[in-house]
């Protein structure tokens, strides 16, 4: 197929690239770069052993998403988007323009070239603080920061512009906590400033960039009093990329499937984890909870294994031993 990739040089972008290309397809990349790097996109196609068109621009764009979209005649998988919460809460408009608009603009390019197939890059922050875990897909949706609220609007959006003709077809993607990086060191998460996320911000601990981890909250009803989150390789979510493709092409209308390993990780098991993927002590300070954690998120991923044909294959020991690789090959 050729496939446009919105925001793929991001994290999770960049490892499905790859897989696109290792997998035969042609695949066009367009992305502003504002919270990446362009030889990411070196390093990708150095891993397929495939070239990629790249377009530098702004999905907001009419006119720099027609420059992508021009021969491509099959399908979006649509990453672009910003994802830090705590910056959504202080820029809520930057958000809704970006995430929302580009999201419009984006299924108005499509229409104006014919690709009637979108793959969208969601998030478990559409359920909120869930009654009953493991998550289904089922549950109610709640967003409790504009972030989220950004991913909600998407979707539904989305599901509207489906059901508005019976040839289209979307497949939403929910992931749960996506870390690691590819095995060969080449490409992972590269965060600017402060990580927003546990594995990186415990990764420049073992490092040596920041002198201890912050754990916020010891005190929750969990086996250890730490959170519990479900942590997914990214290379397993770069192949449910592909798996969706190819569910999109025999299917119409609109589906979302969570993507999670359906296990929970308390922090503390993550920093156990990581030292013993590093060989690095990892120091770390018990804070106050934060307002707005919960004590355990993880997902039902029933569904995507029956309908998508997907299942993990990578546990916590390589997601910290792929992170810690990179982390120590990070050249951007």
């Amino acid at each position: 197929m050729k496939v446009l990739v919105t925001g793929g040089a991001g994290f999770i972008g960049s490892h499905t690239c790859v897989l696109l290309l290792e997998a035969g397809h042609q695949v066009t990349v367009i992305d502003n770069f504002c919270n990446s790097s362009r030889d990411v996109l070196d390093r990708v196609k150095q891993l397929a052993g495939r070239d990629l068109t790249v377009v530098e621009g702004d999905i907001r764009n009419p006119a720099d998403l027609d420059r992508a979209l021009e021969g491509v005649a099959d399908a979006v998988v649509h990453f672009a988007a910003l994802k830090a919460v705590g910056e959504s809460c202080e820029q809520p408009l930057m958000y809704f323009d970006n995430n929302i608009g580009g999201t419009i603009a984006l299924m108005q390019a499509m229409e104006r070239h014919g690709v009637q197939r979108l793959v969208f890059s969601s998030s478990a922050t559409v359920y909120g603080d869930a009654k009953q875990v493991p998550v289904a897909e089922d549950a109610p949706l709640q967003a409790t920061n504009p972030y989220g609220q950004t991913k909600l609007v998407m979707e539904q959006l989305i599901r509207d512009w489906t059901a508005s003709k019976a040839e289209l077809s979307a497949v939403l993607l929910r992931y749960f906590n996506p870390v690691g990086a590819h095995p060969s060191g080449l490409i992972g998460e590269a965060p600017r400033g402060e990580p927003n996320n546990l594995m990186p911000y415990v990764a420049q601990v073992a490092k040596g960039q920041r002198e201890f981890l912050r754990v916020f909250g010891d005190d929750y009803p969990t086996p250890d009093g730490t959170g519990v989150r479900d942590y997914l390789h990214v290379m397993d979510l770069a192949r449910a990329h592909l798996k969706a493709l190819e569910y999109s092409v025999e299917h119409q209308g609109c589906e979302v499937f969570n993507l999670g390993t359906g296990r929970g990780y308390s922090v503390l098991e993550m920093v156990t984890s990581f030292e013993t993927a590093s060989g690095k002590s990892i120091p770390y300070r018990i804070l106050p909870r934060r307002a707005g954690d919960v004590a355990e998120m993880t997902a039902n991923t029933a569904k995507a294994n029956a309908v998508l044909g997907w299942e993990t294959e990578l546990g916590l020991s390589e997601m910290c031993a792929d992170t810690w690789r990179w982390q120590q090959s990070i050249r951007y």
